[in-house]
């Protein structure tokens, strides 16, 4: 499938989002690769991870750039050789990137009840305002706070970062998709805009929740 969506939030700033229905041999053929790349995707005994890498080519070809522009440093932290950030999804049948001239993060989640079992190991300041009745709601919410975190660690991948005791995401609406989130780790203290939007495919079920942030 081409390009599922394409969202332009401001003028230096867009995200892309890859609908995985393609076979691992349509995508292969689709994209060059660098050797330390091809190396990278020999390693992977997953043919849906697979996938989801050659789909993230994808859609950097889709922007302009080719495998041989995209790096990861000794954190496995994506870049450019451009004054353009990157930060990279991918969840089951979806891959997405955003690419900015602000620093940025992406997380893309699958919406599942599980995530109630879990919710103690990443959320403390939240726990002031979520109303943990295992209702849909509840789930959402929860799916939002893991991807933001997940998008803000994308973004400083310092070691020792706690999504539960670094990592605090400010009360929210599910309507208004967008919120603000701080990092108090060591010393350092940033803020962060985030925003978020739910994401459905016809050919799948379930419902998907995309997180981006931004450090201001």
């Amino acid at each position: 499938m081409p390009l599922f969506q394409t969202i332009q939030f401001n003028e230096n700033t867009k995200i892309l989002i890859w609908e995985i229905t393609e076979s691992f041999e349509e995508l292969y053929s689709r994209v060059t690769l660098k050797e330390k790349t091809q190396r990278r995707l020999d390693g992977m005994k997953s043919q849906m991870h697979q996938r989801a890498f050659l789909s993230v080519r994808m859609l950097i070809q889709e922007m302009g750039f080719t495998d041989k522009d995209l790096h990861y440093d000794q954190f496995g932290k994506p870049y450019f050789d451009c004054h353009n950030y990157i930060s990279i999804t991918h969840s089951y049948h979806f891959a997405a990137i955003i690419i900015s001239h602000e620093t940025v993060g992406i997380d893309m989640e699958l919406q599942r009840e599980k995530i109630q079992r879990i919710a103690d190991k990443f959320t403390d300041y939240e726990c002031g305002y979520l109303e943990p009745e295992f209702t849909e709601e509840y789930i959402k919410k929860l799916t939002v706070i893991w991807g933001a975190k997940e998008a803000i660690f994308k973004i400083r991948n310092e070691k020792g970062i706690s999504f539960k005791d670094h990592i605090n995401v400010n009360n929210f609406s599910l309507e208004a998709n967008q919120t603000q989130a701080s990092l108090h780790f060591d010393d350092l203290i940033k803020d962060f805009d985030v925003h978020y939007q739910e994401i459905k495919s016809d050919n799948f079920d379930g419902i998907f929740t995309l997180v981006y942030a931004f450090e201001k």
